[in-house]
């Protein structure tokens, strides 16, 4: 949600081509590459607190966004989680590995299927105990020779180490006796190098160029945290290269290669793309029903052709955020007064405890509940950022424009939807206001924050 100063600010820009520049301005923002560590660490570590001590998740997104703010090229960012050494402080990028310690030992099997997932795009974890049901290109045994490259890492006192050199063994259920995995790849064999550590091996197969399931997931993953909804969904399961349903992906992911590699090329490519500048709006011209009608059917096929933008639910963090934001007329940032960040950082923490975090299915597509709505509607947190106060954004509202009502409504909705009322909200809700003064408009104005809060669209993207 911008700021009421970063709305005025870019409305007053007048020079040409301000959305590329407005576009590349939030990339060197701070709140970017935080939001992207974020969002992608679910992928990467999941949503889970992790074992005791041997798992920072604060110390694993602050790398993880230095990387990304440093604009690090994303295989040389994957190669570091998938075979970083050290401890998970001293070494955040570990925290990939040691998220999976279980009874001190290292899931060889978890890091596999999460590996699989998250950098090729893929969901094998079917295959971990039998051939895959319905997807016959993986297999039980392609399973057990991914997981065989991280057998031997260890968590020591010294941090992750390779040093021992354990075979991983399986038992076969047919004659149950146990039998020794070398490591192996799906596919692509010739991309394995013969040297270095198993792990090494594994994130080189994994970023090698020729790797095109690599490019198309990053690429599609962060398509999906931009739109709310992947390209290809479930973001893990994708067809092959090549798929007459994702070419778009594949040229995409070509040029990200080309490009070495850059998230932040991705982004802004995503972003001056046509569907993400689409309105949510059905188009009338795709209608092929009769004028003035427009079925569910019609609004989803729209939505799955990417002509209009895709209305999804906003996630906790995204909601909280946005009421955080909207409680302030100035930007909530890294400049902000220490007790301004901390208040949102405590209150999306126990706003997102109380809403519901979706983890790791976070583009998953999720329907909204009622307790969600009653804390939207009655929670403390909400209460305390409407309710007049000298430092709320409703208490400045009312007070700065007491002359007149139709600049107090009009900041009213670019403070909370980030746009101007249409003239039937102005008529409706224009009459809160008339004749307010002192205390009687600070609560006009808390009502209108309070309705603006609870309706559809501050909940919904676009």
């Amino acid at each position: 949600m911008p700021s009421l100063e970063e709305i005025r600010e870019f409305d007053t820009d007048g020079r040409p081509q301000k959305l590329e520049r407005w576009t590349q301005r939030l990339l060197t923002d701070n709140r970017c590459p935080t939001y992207l560590s974020e969002r992608l660490g679910r992928a990467l570590v999941g949503a889970d607190e992790g074992p005791f001590l041997a798992f920072r998740r604060d110390r694993f997104h602050t790398w993880l966004a230095a990387q990304i703010a440093a604009d690090r090229p994303w295989d040389r960012v994957v190669t570091d989680l998938v075979s970083g050494r050290g401890l998970p402080t001293g070494n955040p990028e570990t925290n990939f590995i040691t998220i999976a310690q279980i009874d001190e030992e290292i899931n060889a099997e978890q890091l596999a299927g999460r590996s699989v997932r998250a950098f090729l795009g893929q969901r094998i974890d079917c295959a971990q105990c039998h051939d895959h049901f319905f997807d016959p290109r993986w297999k039980q045994a392609h399973f057990q020779g991914l997981a065989a490259f991280f057998s031997p890492v260890r968590f020591t006192p010294l941090g992750i180490d390779d040093g021992i050199d354990r075979p991983f063994q399986v038992t076969d259920h047919a004659d149950d006796t146990p039998r020794v995995v070398p490591p192996s790849v799906p596919f692509g064999s010739e991309w394995l190098p013969d040297k270095g550590t198993t792990r090494q091996r594994f994130a080189a197969w994994l970023t090698d160029e020729r790797n095109e399931r690599f490019d198309r997931a990053i690429v599609n993953r962060l398509w999906g945290l931009m739109f709310g909804r992947p390209f290809r969904a479930p973001v893990d399961d994708l067809p092959d290269p090549g798929d007459p349903a994702t070419v778009p992906l594949d040229l995409i992911a070509h040029d990200f290669r080309d490009h070495r590699r850059s998230l932040k090329w991705l982004v802004h490519v995503i972003a001056a793309s046509r569907p993400f500048r689409l309105d949510s709006r059905p188009n009338p011209q795709a209608r092929q029903s009769s004028p003035g009608e427009m079925t569910s059917a019609e609004l989803r096929r729209q939505e799955e052709a990417w002509a209009i933008f895709p209305l999804i639910r906003l996630r906790p963090e995204q909601v909280i955020g946005a009421m955080l934001q909207a409680g302030s007329i100035k930007t909530i940032d890294r400049h902000s007064h220490l007790f301004t960040r901390a208040r949102r950082f405590f209150g999306e923490q126990d706003f997102v405890e109380e809403y519901g975090d979706l983890g790791d299915d976070e583009l998953s597509e999720q329907t909204g509940t009622i307790p969600q709505a009653l804390l939207r509607m009655n929670g403390e947190l909400a209460r305390e950022l409407i309710q007049p106060g000298l430092f709320n954004a409703t208490t400045t509202i009312a007070r700065a424009t007491v002359e007149d009502n139709a600049l107090c409504l009009r900041t009213c909705f670019e403070v909370c939807l980030g746009r101007q009322p249409a003239a039937e909200e102005s008529e409706v809700l224009g009459e809160w206001l008339t004749g307010t003064r002192g205390e009687q408009r600070e609560q006009a104005v808390e009502d209108i924050f309070w309705a603006l809060f609870n309706s559809p669209e501050f909940s919904w993207n676009h």
